[in-house]
């Protein structure tokens, strides 16, 4: 890619050279990283294996563009804790101790880059009881404003209620992925395959729900990261043993 084509602020960690993302951490432009962690695994028949990924970092992404030049997001782990899906083959799970490791370093990475205000952005169900376990240790180890939310859980309820025609949020590969995917990446959805299927709860998905729902969570996830950009939104240190 030639120079006068690549973004002169990118927000994706790996799209900077040393030079540029050294350059903006000691001037003091970038303010919060963004983990995005998901899944590769089923999502019935009909919906492609990278859904979990893909909505994430469409989220983070996005999100991250608007706080730019603030905020930068790094890679994302893309294989997630899914040992309750793996009747389902093709799909890749990790064991929590691993995967927690694995995390921690990247969060221990961003720290020593600099960052005191990081949120780990989830986007799979099966990763969220191992992190909510050991949250309050990985901040006690870094001492910083060290966040973790799944994407979902930042849309205020009323919304999803008033949108969606089934209570199914965010589900499985159900009406909220589903309408979630027409609108965001329509290519991953098997329409012929859905129609097949013995769980027809997906059909009640249209695009239009989903733009609804997707652009939604965009905005209030890009208003949590700008009041962690601000420093208005801080989760403390848990308090160590006198």
């Amino acid at each position: 890619m030639s120079q006068a084509t690549r973004p002169a602020k990118p927000v994706l960690l790996g799209q900077n050279t040393r030079k540029e993302f050294r350059e903006r951490m000691q001037s003091g432009e970038l303010k919060v990283c963004i983990i995005p962690v998901a899944a590769t695994e089923q999502h019935l028949e009909h919906l492609a294996m990278d859904h979990d990924y893909r909505s994430v970092m469409h989220v983070a992404t996005a999100a991250a563009e608007r706080n730019s030049p603030h905020v930068i997001v790094a890679p994302s782990m893309n294989i997630g804790i899914s040992e309750h899906h793996m009747k389902h083959i093709g799909t890749l799970s990790s064991m929590p101790g691993s995967w927690l490791g694995v995390l921690f370093d990247t969060i221990r990475s961003m720290q020593s880059a600099g960052f005191e205000h990081i949120l780990v952005l989830n986007g799979h169900g099966g990763n969220m009881a191992p992190c909510k376990g050991i949250w309050g240790q990985f901040q006690q180890r870094l001492e910083i404003n060290l966040q973790f939310h799944s994407y979902w859980d930042l849309l205020p309820s009323h919304i999803w209620k008033e949108t969606m025609q089934s209570g199914d949020y965010p589900g499985h590969a159900q009406e909220f992925e589903t309408a979630f995917a027409m609108y965001a990446f329509p290519e991953n959805v098997d329409h012929e395959a859905m129609a097949a299927q013995t769980d027809q709860a997906p059909a009640l998905a249209t695009p239009e729900t989903g733009k609804i729902l997707v652009e939604s969570i965009i905005d209030h996830v890009a208003q949590h990261v700008k009041e962690m950009v601000d420093g208005e939104n801080v989760w403390e240190v848990p308090p160590f043993f006198p």
